[in-house]
């Protein structure tokens, strides 16, 4: 490295997705999650709260400073920034697959739809799909619960913990 250049920044473990996230207290949290593991998190326009949002700020803290955040104005455009060969894996309550036993890879992106409608299906069909499971039921999980429960499996497989 010449003198005086900034050193390479390392690549995260991983990457935490949002497609359309609509609930500002949910992504915080997911900002949270992503800071202490140091995960980059990446949303995907639109939202259905702005970043200056009351409950945002409330939820992320002071957390902010410690994420890297990315900011895509469609699935389109997330796409294009996708390095080559990228691992995407998606989480979906309509997967068949469980999450502990789905592939995991350094610096893998976890997509995570929106709370009302979760992933729809033309994005899901190409990509591959994992589930957390809920033996008593229900429709779904909360988003930054998911979002916490797949990013830290993937980070104990990853880390070895």
């Amino acid at each position: 490295m010449p003198e005086g250049a900034p050193p390479a920044e390392a690549a995260p473990l991983l990457h935490l997705v949002l497609y359309t996230p609509e609930k500002a207290g949910n992504v915080g949290n997911v900002a949270r999650t992503c800071a202490v593991l140091g995960a980059h998190l990446h949303l995907i326009r639109p939202y259905g709260f702005h970043l200056q949002d009351r409950e945002f700020r409330r939820a992320v803290m002071d957390y902010l400073s410690g994420v890297t955040l990315h900011e895509h104005a469609s699935w389109t455009h997330f796409q294009a920034s996708l390095p080559a060969g990228a691992h995407v894996t998606a989480f979906s309550t309509r997967a068949t697959h469980i999450h502990t036993t789905a592939p995991v890879s350094r610096g893998m992106y976890l997509l995570f739809g929106p709370e009302s409608r979760g992933l729809p299906d033309w994005l899901l069909s190409g990509l591959q799909a994992a589930r957390i499971p809920q033996p008593a039921g229900g429709r779904s999980l909360n988003l930054s619960v998911a979002a916490g429960i797949a990013a830290y499996e993937a980070a104990r497989r990853l880390e070895g913990w």
